[in-house]
């Protein structure tokens, strides 16, 4: 097959890909928890209260994660650390509704944005990465 040659070419490419699409999202629910940016569902958090609430300690993974993994830095122990974060989310926030199926419980995106950076964590960031620069120079 002459197309699945491309395919294999573009792999890590795609990998990077995933990797930066993934932080980004990942990041605006931290912006939304800790700047209200862009407006969402959370209220801006006291500086004061940052540190001691579950959602200010979760805005603080969520976008320094997100901007570090976006970029590509420390990607494999970062995205682990966000995987766990999410799986901690889903079972603290979702999982206990009256709804076991995380469509209905609202935790789809903590399920799959657990297992997407599960996976980048093995996989590594891809060759669109500040990792990968710095382990050529």
């Amino acid at each position: 097959m002459a197309g699945s040659n491309s395919w294999t070419k573009a792999s890590p490419y795609l990998l990077s890909i995933l990797r930066i699409v993934a932080a980004f999202l990942f990041l605006c629910h931290g912006a939304d928890k800790l700047f209200n940016l862009p407006a969402g569902p959370f209220a801006l958090i006291s500086s004061a209260k940052l540190f001691t609430l579950v959602p200010g300690l979760a805005g603080i993974l969520e976008f320094g994660g997100g901007v570090l993994l976006l970029i590509g830095l420390f990607s494999r122990p970062i995205a682990l650390i966000l995987s766990g974060e999410m799986a901690l989310a889903y079972f603290m926030a979702h999982f206990p509704t009256n709804h076991i199926f995380p469509y209905l419980n609202g935790g789809d995106s903590a399920v799959l944005f657990c297992f997407v950076f599960l996976y980048l964590s093995a996989a590594g960031p891809g060759p669109l990465s500040v990792d990968r620069a710095l382990r050529r120079a």
